[in-house]
Formats: C-alpha cells, sequence, structure tokens
C-alpha cells in the first residue's frame, strides 16, 4: 500500500526519491512526502494529492541534499490531509521519519507521551514513532530506534533521519516490507524494488527484527541486541522496460495484451512431454512427502482467491487430493487443528499480502508444511515458506490484478499435474494435459484478438448500474473474478454466482437493465447452463456470453456471443478470464475511470 523510498550518497536526492515516488504511484496513496538533510537540518515537504504535485512543489521551494526519505500515504489513521501525510517528526524538528504498516498500541502510547509533554500535530498512529525515538535512550539513531522498537505492536517498515547524525539513514522492518538498494559509493530504501530499478539491480531484503544502517560509505544490519546480521544480496531479474507503459495507455491494457508471454514464461522450462509431468524443483517435496498429502487447504485473497478455487478442481481432478480454499483473513483467526498430512498453499502476487502471510503462519503453527505461488522473487512469503513456485509472470503495475491471475492458474495447474503424477495419474493422460498447457500461450493470443468486439460492446453496458457473472464448475470462479474486475475500476456493482444458485435470489434482480455475463465455454455442464440461459432471457435479461468457438449459435439467447478458443475444460479459465478483463477495462474507460489506480484500492494490501 504506503510507498517508501529513500538515498543516501554523493548525489543530490531530492530527484532520485521524487522518482521513486512515481515508480510507486501503481500501488495506490492519498498524499505524498519527502525530507531532505540539508545544510540547515531536515527539511520536509509535503502534501495531500499525487506526486507530481509534490514535484511542482518541489521545484518551486527547491530541497538539496545527498540524503532523504519520501513516502506515499495510503490513510489508515486520520484522514488524506496534508497534515497527516508523512514524514513525520518530532517536538524538535530533529527526527523524521516514514512508515508502512499500522502501531496498534498508537493510543496507548500517545496517551503516555502526551503525559510526559510531547506534542502531537497529527492524527496518525505514525507520529508516535517519532516521539518514541526523540524519548528513547542511546547513543545513537539506531539505539534509540531499537530502543522505542520495544514499546510498539502492530508492523512496520520504517526509514529514520535524525539531524543530529546528518550522514544516516536507520531502516527497520516488522511485518511490513522494505529492501535495501545497493549502488556504487550509494545506498537506496524502498518498499518495492520498482522505485530504484534505476538506479540499482542489487537489492537486501530485510527479515522481520533487521535494524539496517546506511551511511555514505556503508551498510550494515543488526538485530534488536546490535549483533551483526548477514543478508544476501540479490540481484532483481527483470528491467526496467517491465515498469514503462511503452505504447500502451494505461498498465492494465498493456498486462492484459502481456499474457501470452506471461503465460509461456509460467511454462517455461517445467513441462516434461516424455513422462507428462512438470518440473517443479522449488516445491522441495520428495515423491515420499507428495504421497503423504491427505488435504490441501489454500489460503489467499481477492483475485488470488479466486484461482484458488479454480486450483481446486485442478487438484482434485488430477491428484485426487481434497482441497479447501480459504480467505486468509478469515482462517488466520479460526482454531488450526492438528491434522497429518495436511499441506497449506498461500497464493499472492507480491507475496507481501499480510492476510495471507498470518494465514500461512498459522497453517504452519500446527505442523503442516507450508508452500507460497508468489510473484515476487524474495518477497517474504517466498522466504518463509518451506518451498513454492514463481509466477515469473515480471512486475505487475496495475492495481487490478490481470496477469498475474492467468499466471496462478497456470502455477496450479503445473502442481496438480506434478501431484497427479506422483500419486497415479496414468502417464497417457498426464502426457495430453502437458500438449494442452503448451498450447495455451498462443490461444490466449488468439483470445486477446476479441477486443475489438469488446469494445464495441462496452458503450451498451457502460451506464448499467449493477451487473450479475455468472458460472459452473471451473469457471464459477471466473465469474467471481469478471465481476470483481468491473467493481475494482468502473464502480459498476456487479456480482459473481454459480449459475444454478441464480435461482435462489438472484434471479429477483433480473430485468431489462440488468446485463447478465455467462461464463459458458463447452464442457460437461454446457446444456445446463443453456437452460440458465432461458431463465434469464424469459425475464427481459440482457446476456453476453463468453462461449467456445464452434459451440454452436446462442444468438437466441444472447445479445453478444464473445467466443474463445476450445481447450481442455479445466483450463478454460486462462481463456474465459480474458474477455472479461477486457471488458472491465473498456467499460471503466468508456466511464472516465483511473483504471490503474481505483479509488480506495491499494496494489498490495500489506496491512490487516
Amino acid at each position: 500500500m504506503c510507498g517508501i523510498v529513500g538515498y543516501i550518497g554523493q548525489r543530490d536526492a531530492a530527484p532520485i526519491l521524487l522518482e521513486g515516488l512515481r515508480r510507486l504511484e501503481y500501488r495506490g496513496y492519498d498524499s505524498a512526502g519527502v525530507a531532505i538533510q540539508t545544510g540547515r537540518g531536515i527539511v520536509t515537504r509535503k502534501l495531500a494529492g499525487r506526486v507530481q504535485a509534490l514535484a511542482e512543489h518541489v521545484a518551486r521551494l527547491p530541497l538539496h541534499g545527498a540524503a532523504g526519505i519520501a513516502h506515499t500515504r495510503w490513510a489508515t489513521h486520520g484522514a488524506p490531509t496534508q497534515r497527516n501525510a508523512h514524514p513525520h517528526g518530532d517536538c524538535h524538528g530533529r527526527i523524521s521519519l516514514v512508515h508502512n504498516g499500522i502501531v496498534e498500541n498508537a493510543d496507548a502510547l500517545r496517551a503516555a507521551l502526551e503525559g510526559e509533554g510531547h506534542r502531537f500535530y497529527t492524527d496518525t498512529d505514525t507520529e508516535t514513532l517519532a516521539h518514541l525515538i526523540e524519548a528513547a535512550p542511546g547513543e545513537t539513531l539506531e539505539a534509540r530506534v531499537i530502543a522505542a522498537l520495544e514499546h510498539v505492536e502492530g508492523t512496520y517498515g520504517l526509514a529514520v533521519l535524525d539531524a543530529h547524525e546528518p550522514e544516516k539513514i536507520v531502516v527497520a522492518r516488522r511485518g511490513s516490507p522494505v529492501l535495501l538498494g545497493i549502488g556504487e559509493d550509494e545506498y537506496f530504501v524502498a518498499s518495492d524494488a520498482s522505485a530504484i530499478m534505476e538506479h540499482t539491480r542489487s537489492v537486501v531484503y530485510l527479515d522481520d527484527g533487521d535494524i539496517a544502517v546506511l551511511t555514505r560509505e556503508e551498510y550494515h544490519i543488526i538485530d534488536r541486541d546490535s549483533h551483526i546480521q548477514l543478508r544476501a544480496v540479490d540481484d532483481v531479474a527483470w528491467d526496467l522496460e517491465a515498469i514503462e507503459l511503452g505504447d500502451h495507455a494505461h498498465f492494465m491494457l498493456k498486462e492484459i495484451w502481456e499474457q501470452p508471454e506471461t503465460v509461456r514464461s509460467t511454462l517455461r522450462g517445467r513441462l516434461v512431454f516424455d513422462d507428462g509431468t512438470a518440473r517443479l524443483n522449488g516445491l522441495n517435496l520428495t515423491p515420499e512427502a507428495c504421497a503423504d498429502i491427505q488435504r490441501i487447504v489454500i489460503v489467499a485473497c481477492g483475485t488470488s482467491w479466486h484461482s484458488g478455487l479454480v486450483g481446486r478442481h485442478l487438484i482434485e481432478e488430477l491428484a485426487q487430493i481434497p482441497v479447501t480454499v480459504e480467505y486468509a483473513s478469515e482462517y488466520r483467526y479460526r482454531r488450526q487443528l492438528e491434522l497429518p498430512g495436511t499441506l497449506a498453499l498461500a497464493i499472492s502476487q507480491s507475496g507481501e499480502t499480510a492476510d495471507t502471510l498470518e494465514a500461512m503462519r498459522a497453517a504452519r503453527a500446527p505442523g503442516s508444511r507450508v508452500l507460497g505461488i508468489v510473484n515476487v522473487v524474495g518477497s517474504t512469503i517466498a522466504r518463509e515458506a518451506d518451498g513454492g513456485i514463481y509466477l515469473h509472470a515480471g512486475p505487475e503495475i496495475g492495481v487490478a490484478s490481470t496477469k498475474a491471475f492467468t499466471s496462478q492458474i497456470i502455477a496450479l495447474a503445473l502442481l496438480g499435474l506434478h501431484l497427479g503424477r506422483q500419486r497415479g495419474l496414468s502417464a497417457e493422460v498426464g502426457r495430453e494435459f502437458v500438449c494442452r498447457l503448451a498450447q495455451l500461450p498462443s490461444l490466449v493470443a488468439r483470445t486477446l484478438a476479441l477486443e475489438p468486439e469488446i469494445m464495441a460492446l462496452a458503450p451498451s453496458f457502460a451506464e448499467a448500474g449493477n451487473a450479475l457473472y455468472l458460472g459452473r464448475g471451473v469457471n464459477f470462479p471466473v465469474a467471481l473474478e469478471g465481476a470483481l474486475k468491473l467493481k475494482e475500476i468502473s464502480y459498476i456493482h456487479a456480482e459473481g454466482y454459480p449459475e444454478a444458485e441464480m435461482k435462489h435470489g438472484p434471479i429477483a434482480l433480473i430485468d431489462t437493465e440488468m446485463p447478465v455475463v455467462f461464463v459458458a465455454p463447452k464442457d460437461e455442464v454446457y446444456q445446463k447452463v443453456v437452460s440458465n440461459m432461458q431463465e434469464v432471457k424469459t425475464r427481459g435479461g440482457r446476456i453476453v456470453a463468453i462461449t467456445t468457438e464452434g459451440n454452436g449459435d446462442l444468438g437466441a439467447l444472447a445479445e453478444h456471443q464473445l467466443r474463445i478458443p476450445a481447450t481442455a475444460p479445466l483450463l478454460s479459465p486462462v481463456l474465459s478470464v480474458i474477455p472479461l478483463q477486457l471488458l472491465a477495462y473498456h467499460i471503466a474507460i468508456l466511464r472516465g475511470c483511473d483504471v490503474d489506480r481505483p479509488r480506495n484500492l491499494a496494489k498490495s494490501v500489506t496491512v490487516e
């Protein structure tokens, strides 16, 4: 959600920090600010609104200095105002800090600090951290940060300046991601590698409990007892072009059109044609461990939860293992039973989703083995899991996930195939499924050719107040995902339902103003779906059908038919979701919405 950038080195910090904030705009935010160590102490500029407005403000009142921190805020405590924007300071202007996360005991800390004479200027939980550091004992900034954090309950990614130690930045992490960028005679801080990719590909991912001390000459990492901690320097694999718009109008559209390649990247090197299986060395599962699995629980949020619902069908069909799919935010607070043979699978594009991370930890507590399916190398879920699958889909900038969803389905299909072949799935069936997987990149490209039809269709639905998305079996999650996309970026109320459940309530909503989208590829329940269409048509509903090429004419029932290529029914969600992504995008454009930064949403939800 919130974004952090920091710099210390030989160059002027302000342009570097502002450009870093621009790189983080996709994460969602409502205010922005920057603090620079100048010759007259720490000087801060901040405002409610966009980074461009902050840059113009700094251009009018320039800041010069070689060390600084910056932040984009997504409001939790306190309204999105200039006063509540980060960075925040202490009573005397000595401390300045930026913070991602939530201080859960902020009210109690504020009361105690005010009792000691501290004056608060904002409504935020973050300001308590600045006053705690101000009051903490210690000879150095890092010592005071360590002492202050002993009183904090909650999560944080922090970057702190001290006017009395002008050539130093102190960074701390617990539960909210933060990394270091390693340059030549300069160092960077960021909550996301995209903020600093222009300057370095060498990054150090901090673990929970780490305190990093950065100066112009060096950096080191310590724990709460000031013991040096060794952390690997990793290279970010993707390049700067991956986070540039190129010729596309929006990142969401760019990422929809990248899906032939991202699906290919998720498959690359993992298909074993002769044996009809998938090569997934990162799972760290022996054949004996695969055989011992008695149940799988998938924990995820939002779009990743929808991919988990598709994955349930894939894994149960291919591997004959019962699967439950849980909202991570609910699962983490349920009593976890000690059930031998349970494998937990955490799905998160960013690998930092707070609820999913905590649900994964909750699943591990009774002894379950945990795997992660994530897109971001070095993310917290990736580092804490016992094994897993990287999507290799490249950075996803648009807040509404598209390419990560299809890559997650591919990863789950590979997992189901791998487990199935370990547990008795025949080589013949495996080889057929491998061939079907290998065809998907070209089939996705063919599906994208529907965009002109979808653009022509979008105006007739752009003024709708409500929409209903219906699917059955493995395509019910696609209906959920299509409805979510429309809600997220066009602000039209939409609901996804199993088609047969329509009669148990939603049918009361159907009238001549209600668009109803049927996800209806050719499969074993297709005729049942046609019957459901008849029921909607009888009540005046306006039907859009996502169906399969060569599947017969639905013109008597549907106002619009969008035909996707045929594939194995289990893999049809990879194709059937693409028209729904494009439909949501073009409706949102017609409604004048900011598709890459929809209101109130953030790309990576790192707080509960």
